[in-house]
């Protein structure tokens, strides 16, 4: 049986994003149910699919999966021999420890910089805090590529060297970081043309160009 991704608008979901990408990325087949977000019907169409009335949910079967690391997990678990996260124990713990950041994390940046992928890239004032939060991802960024990525023996542009599951959870900050044009130091701005020029990303921008809904309040940041 297909797997069915449950997502929510591309132009704007950060959640939904992350499985989409790595899940494209690998090749894993998948069909696609898109909700939009902030409409009436929302909530009841989300809560069709996940008992928190929001997305993504993965759904396999009758098994069904509604936080963005569980999937990541259950994927995991379901193609062993696809490396979803790094195979060397030392890499994979730090990634998972860095997805797990990301996932309880950043709420300055994610609050004050929404995912926007039809927004042009124009600066927006910082507060202290957001400043703190690009100050820590760019640091741990450059932690991960140092010991793992591009400066290690698992050489590549990614965090871990090959793209896995942590640089999926960071897809929608670099998202934030470019079309909010915040200043990043020159390994930064790598890694984040790295994953730009990545087929599964321009498939989702493309996506989010494409879908006929909007909201407001995202537009005019």
């Amino acid at each position: 049986m297909t797997l069915r991704l449950v997502i929510a608008n591309k132009a704007y979901s950060s959640w939904s994003q992350r499985p989409w990408v790595l899940m494209r990325h690998f090749r894993i087949p998948f069909e696609e149910t898109v909700i939009a977000m902030n409409r009436p019907e929302t909530r009841a169409q989300m809560l069709a699919y996940a008992p928190t009335g929001k997305c993504p949910a993965l759904v396999d079967g009758d098994v069904v999966i509604w936080e963005t690391l569980a999937i990541v997990e259950y994927l995991a678990e379901s193609f062993p021999q696809t490396p979803i996260w790094p195979r060397e124990k030392p890499a994979r713990a730090l990634a998972r420890a860095l997805a797990s950041e990301m996932h309880a994390g950043f709420t300055a940046l994610r609050g004050h910089c929404p995912t926007q992928y039809r927004r042009p890239v124009r600066k927006l004032a910082l507060t202290p805090q957001v400043e703190a939060d690009v100050a820590r991802i760019e640091a741990a960024w450059a932690d991960a590529r140092k010991r793992f990525g591009q400066e290690s023996k698992m050489s590549g542009p990614f965090l871990f060297g090959a793209f896995s599951a942590a640089d999926a959870m960071f897809a929608p900050v670099v998202n934030r970081l470019h079309i909010y044009d915040i200043p990043v130091q020159p390994e930064t701005r790598a890694f984040m043309q790295a994953m730009m020029a990545l087929p599964a990303w321009k498939d989702w921008e493309a996506g989010a160009k494409e879908e006929p809904w909007s909201i407001a309040h995202y537009d005019q940041i």
